[in-house]
C-alpha cells in the first residue's frame, strides 16, 4: 500500500534504524528502513506516551526529501563572485576568517528542526564573537512578551482523558495530527471541545461551541473570555492585560465557555500556531494563561517547530538584549548565519531575502543549495538532516530523545555538530575540544533536563484595530512546513497540500464581484499577487485566507495585515 516504497527493495535487504519525526514537536518514534545508508521506507515505532502505534503521513513519507536534486553535497566558498567547491579545511578557515571580522555585528537564524546540540554550539560561537542575536522562532511576529517556549502542562497522552478542551487559534489536525487523534479520543469519550479560531477548520471531531472570527476579532473574543473570568472575581497579574479588559464587556458565549471550563473535572486550553504566529500573540497568550490559571485548565502551547523546546533550553535564542528573529529581519545585521532555514520558513520571505542579500558576509550551513543560497551565500557548509546526524530533541511533553544517525548524508556533507565543532575550534572558542558526540551530549543534557523557564509577565502588544479592508489569515500547509517536506513529490501531490489561492467568505466574494475560480488581484504593503478565488464559509466575513510558503504568495504581508482584493 506504500506507493513511494513499492518495487524499491525487498524487505530482507533493509536495516531498521531508530528515528523520530521532526516535522512537528510531537517527536513521533519511528523506524527508518535503510539500504546502504539510504532511507527507503519509514514505519511507526511503538511508544504509548507519544505516538502509540501511529505515524502521521508527513513523518511517514518525508524521507523523499532526503534525496532532493538540490542537496548540498560539497563545501563551497565565493571567489571572484562565483561559488566554487573547496576542501572542508579551506571552507572552515574561510568562514572563520569572515566571522572574526564581524565585530559582534552578527546574527543567526536557526530552523527549528535543528538538534539541541547544534543550537547550543551555534549559540556558543555567536556569544564568543560578541553577539546574542540567535533565534529559532522564525515565524513569530510578536515578541512583546519574549515569546516564551515551554513544554505542555498536560501531556499529550493525558489529553484523551480531558473532559473539556478549548482550542485557541489551533487546527490540531494539521499542526500536530496525532494531537488531533488524542482530542478525538477524548471527544468520543464525551469530552466537550470548544474553539476560538480564525477559520472554521475541518476537524475530525465535533465542537460544542465555536467562535470563528477575523484575526483582530479573535483578540477581542479572547479578551471577552478573560473579562468573564475577571467578572467572577479574579484579577490579572499583568497590568497591561488588566487595562486591555477594563473596557471589554463579556458576552453570553464567553460566559458559557468560562462556565464549561470552570465546571469540568479535567481540562486543557491549547494555544495553536494561528495564535502563536498572530501579530498580537502576546495578548492572546496572556489572556489564555489568565483564563487557564483561574479555571484550573492546563495550558498547552503548540511549538511552531520540531525542536522549539530543545533549542530554547539549549540557549539558541537571545538570553539578554540580543535581537530576536523578527528584529533580525526588520533590521538586518552585516554578518548572518543561516542554519537549515529557507525564506519560506520565516515570517517574511521578502525580509529574509533582503537580509541575506544585503549582508556583507552570509554563511549558509544547511542541507539544500537552492538558487537563493547560491545567489546570496559567501560560503555553503553542507550538513546532514536529522535522520543523517546524531542529535537530541525535546518534544512537547519535555521528553528528551537522543538518537544516532540512521542514514548516510550525501557527498561530503557532515553532521551539523561536527561542522560547528570545527568552526568553533578554528575561531578559538573555549570548550570546543571534544571529539565524540557523547561528550557533547553530556555537556548539553543538563540544560535539556532542567525544564523550561517559567514565563514572566512581560509587556503586551497593542490591541488591534479592525481594518476597513480584508484582513489576511495566513496558515502554513501541513505538507509545506519545512524545506524537507516541500521537496517530497508524494506529499506535494496530496490534496491537503492544496495550491496558492485566496479564499473568501461568500458575502465578501459577492460584494467584490468575484466567483469561484475567478482570478483576483491581492495587494498589501506594496506587494501584489494574482490568485484564483475560492469561495467558502470556512472563512469569516472580513478576512481573506491565503496560505503561506507558496512562491506566488511569498511577497504578501503576514497574518492580520490589511489586504485589498479586486478583480484581476
Amino acid at each position: 500500500t506504500n506507493k513511494v516504497f513499492r518495487f524499491k527493495a525487498r524487505a530482507w535487504e533493509l536495516i531498521a534504524r531508530e528515528g523520530i519525526g521532526y516535522h512537528d514537536a510531537l517527536g513521533s518514534d519511528l523506524w527508518l528502513h535503510t539500504r546502504r545508508g539510504e532511507v527507503l521506507r519509514t514505519v511507526p515505532r511503538d511508544n504509548e506516551a507519544i505516538n502509540e502505534c501511529w505515524l502521521s503521513d508527513r513523518d511517514r513519507y518525508s524521507h523523499q526529501g532526503l534525496s532532493a536534486s538540490d542537496r548540498a553535497t560539497k563545501p563551497m566558498i565565493r571567489k571572484d563572485g562565483e561559488l566554487i567547491e573547496v576542501t572542508w579545511d579551506e571552507a572552515i578557515a574561510f568562514v572563520a576568517d569572515g566571522l572574526k571580522k564581524s565585530g559582534g555585528d552578527l546574527g543567526a537564524l536557526v530552523a527549528p528542526l535543528a538538534s539541541s546540540e547544534e543550537g547550543f554550539l551555534l549559540a556558543q560561537i555567536l556569544r564568543a564573537l560578541g553577539s546574542d542575536a540567535v533565534d529559532h522562532r522564525l515565524r513569530t511576529l510578536d515578541f512583546a512578551d519574549g515569546a516564551p517556549v515551554a513544554a505542555f502542562e498536560m501531556k499529550v497522552a493525558d489529553i484523551e482523558k480531558a473532559r473539556a478542551i478549548a482550542l485557541i487559534g489551533c487546527n490540531p489536525r494539521q499542526e500536530m495530527p496525532l494531537l488531533a487523534h488524542r482530542i478525538r479520543t477524548a471527544w468520543k469519550a464525551g469530552a466537550k471541545v470548544f474553539a476560538i479560531n480564525p477559520l472554521d477548520f475541518d476537524l475530525n471531531f465535533d465542537l460544542a461551541a465555536k467562535t470563528i472570527v477575523t484575526p483582530a476579532a479573535m483578540v477581542d473574543a479572547l479578551l471577552k473570555l478573560a473579562k468573564a473570568v475577571n467578572d467572577a472575581g479574579h484579577l490579572p497579574e499583568s497590568h497591561d492585560l488588566a487595562q486591555l479588559i477594563s473596557g471589554i464587556q463579556a458576552d453570553d458565549a464567553s460566559r458559557a465557555l468560562f462556565k464549561a471550563l470552570n465546571d469540568a473535572s479535567a481540562k486543557v486550553l491549547i494555544l495553536g500556531e494561528c495564535a502563536a504566529q498572530h501579530p498580537q500573540a502576546s495578548v492572546l497568550r496572556a489572556a489564555a494563561r489568565f483564563v487557564a490559571k483561574h479555571t484550573g485548565c492546563a495550558y498547552d502551547e503548540v511549538p511552531s517547530g520540531a525542536n522549539d523546546v530543545g533549542l530554547a533550553r539549549a540557549g539558541a535564542q537571545p538570553q539578554g538584549q540580543g535581537k530576536n528573529a523578527a528584529a533580525m529581519l526588520a533590521q538586518p545585521l552585516k554578518h548572518l548565519i543561516v542554519y537549515q532555514a529557507g525564506s519560506q520558513d520565516t515570517s517574511s520571505s521578502p525580509a529574509f531575502d533582503a537580509a541575506r542579500s544585503n549582508a556583507s558576509f552570509c554563511v549558509y550551513i544547511g542541507s539544500y543549495a537552492c538558487n537563493g543560497v547560491k545567489r546570496t551565500a559567501q560560503a555553503v557548509l553542507p550538513i546532514g538532516l536529522p535522520p543523517e546526524s546524531d542529535g537530541t530533541y525535546v518534544n512537547v511533553d519535555g521528553s528528551v530523545q537522543t538518537l544516532a544517525a540512521g542514514a548516510k548524508a550525501p557527498g561530503d556533507a557532515r553532521p551539523g555538530w561536527k561542522v560547528l565543532r570545527a568552526l568553533g575550534a578554528a575561531l578559538g572558542v573555549a570548550g570546543f575540544d571534544f571529539t565524540e558526540f557523547a561528550q557533547l551530549r553530556d555537556l548539553v543534557a543538563p540544560k535539556l533536563h532542567a525544564g523550561s523557564a517559567k514565563p514572566h509577565a512581560g509587556k503586551l502588544a497593542q490591541r488591534p484595530v479592525a481594518a476597513p479592508s480584508l484582513a489576511r489569515i495566513a496558515t502554513v500547509p501541513m505538507y509545506r512546513v519545512d524545506q524537507v517536506l516541500r521537496r517530497c513529490p508524494a506529499l506535494q501531490a496530496h490534496p491537503l497540500t492544496g495550491k496558492a489561492a485566496v479564499a473568501l467568505n461568500p458575502e465578501d466574494a459577492l460584494a467584490l464581484g468575484l466567483a469561484q475560480d475567478a482570478n483576483a488581484k491581492v495587494s498589501g504593503n506594496g506587494a501584489e499577487a494574482v490568485l484564483p478565488v475560492v469561495v467558502t464559509r470556512t472563512v469569516p466575513k472580513g478576512a481573506a485566507w491565503i496560505e503561506s510558503t507558496w512562491p506566488e504568495t511569498r511577497a504578501l504581508p503576514p497574518m492580520g495585515a490589511p489586504l485589498t482584493v479586486t478583480r484581476a
